[in-house]
């Protein structure tokens, strides 16, 4: 069977704006679930969020799901109820699995805490939401700062529970069938997407090319690929940061 790609432009993402948020939303959840657009693969959620100095979500539950957090802009100061907090900035990831059960908070007022008045601009993040394989875990929270390998070009495999990853540094998910992969790309570098029944590519910055593919992919833009081949992907003039999904299941498939 051969590869098959669906685009999903960034101007097709939900939006929502309110007086301190605005989130552009790549897949329906709750009751708009229901409409289709559900999720693909395993991936449930992959939102880009920007949240205004001095606001943010306070503190709200989650169970049984494996959490991402990618900040392109700003910092978010995290807090939960086991009792860790931290800054995620960009560069660094966070990844908390709410297994049976945890609150937590995500404000930007990272400046309350570091003093530093360069903070108080607004963060933008990308949030991903991925399904355990297995329920009623204990919570946790792990983060990996990431800045030093993404200033030396390629593909950096950022969260995994995919057992060929286990010997790398990267976050562990609990998720066996999913690894993020996340890069930097100099204008015009070319990367090779990987052989896997699902792949979900996010531009987060700038532009690309995908082989196979009649026209680019913008900022925001997202390429859904079934039984990927391995295609090769090409940067913009000006570079881009991807964030990719390699998944060797869906949902339907539990």
């Amino acid at each position: 069977m051969t590869s098959a790609t669906a685009v999903r432009e960034s101007s097709e993402r939900k939006h929502m704006r309110t007086n301190w948020l605005d989130s552009w939303q790549s897949f329906a959840f709750g009751p708009d679930g229901t409409q289709g657009n559900s999720h693909f693969g395993l991936l449930l959620v992959s939102n880009e969020d920007i949240i205004k100095p001095g606001t943010g979500f306070d503190t709200h539950p989650h169970q049984d799901m494996e959490i991402i957090t990618w900040v392109l802009e700003g910092a978010l100061v995290h807090q939960d109820s086991t009792g860790h907090n931290g800054i995620i900035y960009p560069g660094l990831a966070q990844r908390m699995s709410a297994g049976t059960g945890i609150l937590h908070s995500e404000r930007n007022d990272s400046w309350t805490l570091t003093g530093a008045p360069e903070h108080r601009n607004p963060a933008h993040f990308i949030q991903m939401w991925m399904i355990p394989d297995t329920a009623g875990i204990a919570p946790g929270y792990e983060q990996l700062d990431i800045n030093d390998q993404l200033r030396e070009g390629g593909w950096i495999t950022l969260a995994s529970g995919m057992p060929k990853h286990s010997s790398l540094r990267a976050i562990g998910i609990r998720q066996q069938h999913a690894a993020l992969h996340v890069a930097r790309v100099r204008p015009a570098e070319i990367l090779q997407l990987p052989n896997a029944p699902f792949v979900h590519l996010f531009v987060a910055r700038g532009e690309l090319t995908v082989e196979g593919l009649d026209h680019g992919l913008a900022q925001g833009d997202a390429a859904r690929i079934t039984r990927s081949e391995g295609q090769r992907i090409t940067a913009g003039p000006d570079g881009a940061e991807i964030l990719m999904w390699e998944m060797n299941a869906t949902i339907s498939m539990h």
